[in-house]
């Protein structure tokens, strides 16, 4: 008999593990979401789940006449009552601190419609191919070369490899290669850095100038800031080739970027942040989240008295479906908006004073204080935005170890960064500093850093080495 219980036993907790994980799962996907996923999510839901909607709707229900069944359904209208009313709460109190003018809506959809689908590398070219006059068999082999230009603008396949695999006529592919090293951006197509930059030079009527014969002969010692070497070779002074030098650093390196994706997208924050007489306030970008309800149709179904018992349990389970989809959504928003106070409330130095005064920062000191896991904070904080007055951010990017100075204060990495980049910026640019001679300042700073650590922060924040720094 005992064992009987203990099997029942069981098989109720299996039962409800095996409702509770579905919910956890989701309710971590909701959490981690970007705004365009969680968007994603709704949109689903709504699709899947009938008593879900967008629309505002009041939820009451009629104690007089219902059965067990319909006051089971009476508590649960009414627990979610009583949580869409806190939501619609939280939402207008969000709004309230972002005052709106009538023509927002308006203004607001103007800004969508102008819009522009962004057009690829790709896209771009064959625009042009298309107005070209070309013959049909030009323009089919310079859209096959079209197709092997990658994101930087270059060929991906020297036209040599081309040819021989295509098994077509060297001139005819050269012929085709030349007009599409013709469209824009000019540069498109090349075949390595070198040919990328005479293109460009001779686009701009240079082909017989010192920066198209530096380029054409001298490239590698260019690169590595030899000018005296390539001054001797050519047998002019050191200031000419300075002054080339500087002009075909104005060049495109990588002319496919011009029309990268990555330079199009918009980044809509999460969080704003704003500036007030007394400190900071912390809001909500709630607008671009669709606020859900529970259908009234379905409620009036409820109360009738008319629905069967399998609808009624179709019904039921739709509703908690629902009610957690709201749960998870509203509580993904307070964690934000916790989360978000804190950094704030942290990070107030550098929000006063810029990137140099940003303080060390771990996930394990906010989940302390918003009182969630640390692993809670990191699913919070993926892929969102925090908008601030010193620009838009990604959350992650307060999270920083940090050093101790002698002084006893404590800095982020990014500020030792921030610190390395102002050395650089007012060293002597005829005697750069070198990586020792940056550790040396910093140390006199308060600052202990090794070597290495300062190579590498260098590197990271795009500073070349003294001997390619030099000016001539």
């Amino acid at each position: 008999m005992a064992g009987l219980e203990l099997q029942h036993a069981q098989t109720q907790s299996l039962e409800l593990r095996a409702k509770i994980a579905p919910q956890m799962q989701q309710s971590l996907n909701v959490l981690q979401a970007t705004t365009l996923e969680l968007n994603q999510m709704i949109g689903q839901e709504l699709a899947l789940n009938p008593v879900l909607e967008e629309e505002p709707v009041d939820i009451s229900v009629e104690e007089e006449g219902l059965d067990k069944d319909e006051e089971d359904f009476d508590e649960e209208f009414s627990e979610l009552s009583k949580l869409d009313q806190e939501w619609r709460e939280y939402l207008q109190q969000s709004r309230s601190n972002m005052p709106r003018r009538d023509d927002d809506n308006a203004r607001r959809q103007r800004m969508m419609d102008s819009i522009i689908e962004p057009q690829t590398l790709s896209e771009h070219l064959i625009e042009q191919l298309n107005t070209s006059d070309s013959n049909t068999e030009i323009r089919d082999l310079a859209e096959m070369l079209i197709g092997s230009v990658n994101d930087d603008g270059f060929l991906s396949q020297n036209i040599e490899e081309i040819a021989l695999e295509n098994a077509i006529p060297f001139m005819k592919l050269k012929e085709a290669l030349d007009l599409v090293q013709s469209f824009h951006p000019i540069g498109i197509a090349a075949q390595n850095l070198r040919e990328c930059l005479l293109l460009q030079l001779n686009h701009l009527n240079k082909k017989h100038s010192l920066e198209y014969r530096i380029v054409d002969r001298h490239l590698d010692q260019l690169a590595r800031k030899r000018y005296p070497q390539i001054a001797r070779k050519i047998g002019i002074n050191i200031e000419k080739v300075t002054a080339a030098a500087e002009f075909i650093a104005t060049l495109n390196p990588k002319p496919g970027r011009e029309l990268s994706l990555g330079d199009n997208h918009y980044i809509a924050p999460d969080v704003n942040v704003e500036k007030t007489s007394t400190g900071y306030n912390v809001t909500l970008n709630n607008e671009t989240i669709p606020h859900l309800r529970i259908s009234n149709v379905y409620k009036d179904i409820m109360s009738g008295g008319n629905a069967k018992k399998d609808a009624k349990e179709y019904i039921r389970e739709k509703i908690q479906s629902a009610k957690f989809l709201i749960k998870c959504i509203h509580q993904r928003q307070e964690t934000i908006r916790k989360i978000s106070e804190e950094i704030v409330a942290r990070q107030r130095d550098f929000l006063d004073h810029g990137i140099a005064h940003l303080h060390p920062m771990n996930m394990a000191q906010i989940a302390e204080v918003v009182g969630v896991h640390e692993t809670t904070v990191s699913r919070a904080i993926a892929g969102k935005y925090i908008a601030t007055p010193r620009g838009v951010f990604e959350m992650k990017y307060f999270f920083k170890p940090g050093y101790e100075t002698d002084s006893g204060d404590t800095l982020s990495n990014t500020s030792v960064k921030q610190a390395v980049a102002e050395l650089v910026k007012n060293e002597d640019k005829k005697k750069p500093l070198s990586d020792d001679k940056i550790v040396q300042e910093l140390n006199e700073s308060g600052i202990k850093l090794a070597r290495r650590t300062v190579a590498k922060y260098r590197d990271e924040i795009g500073i070349l080495p003294s001997h390619l720094r030099r000016t001539y």
